[in-house]
């Protein structure tokens, strides 16, 4: 069995905790050190952990690419609060052929999201 955790290496490790904790509710599990300055912070959205890592060299639009996918149970009420948060709206929520409806984001550090969530059948 494997498991997969996406990790964010950024030089806003306070702002990424703040985008992530107040967009999709996200729960702070542990941190490294316990005191002093945090070099690697858990986050826990809904079942899936989440790190952030400090990194002074990973300068804004210079992280390294990756892409979360985050299941939300609005997209449309979702994607209202992501600019308020410091993140960006890539365009309009889209209804896809598989059954999910997404809307495409970047965090604050420019890192790219979808929002999804399920399409209901008529």
């Amino acid at each position: 069995m494997s498991t997969i955790q996406p990790v964010i290496l950024t030089s806003r490790q306070d702002v990424l905790a703040g985008f992530y904790t107040q967009l999709f509710s996200a729960e702070e599990i542990f941190r490294v050190p316990a005191d002093g300055p945090v070099f690697y912070l858990g986050l826990r959205i809904g079942d899936t952990d989440l790190g952030l890592v400090a990194k002074k060299e990973a300068e804004d639009g210079a992280a390294p690419r990756m892409l979360l996918s985050i299941g939300v149970d609005d997209v449309d009420a979702t994607l209202g609060r992501v600019e308020a948060l410091g993140g960006s709206v890539n365009g309009a929520p889209n209804d896809m052929p598989w059954g999910q409806r997404v809307a495409h984001i970047l965090d604050p550090d420019g890192n790219p999201v979808n929002l999804t969530q399920p399409v209901r059948t008529q």
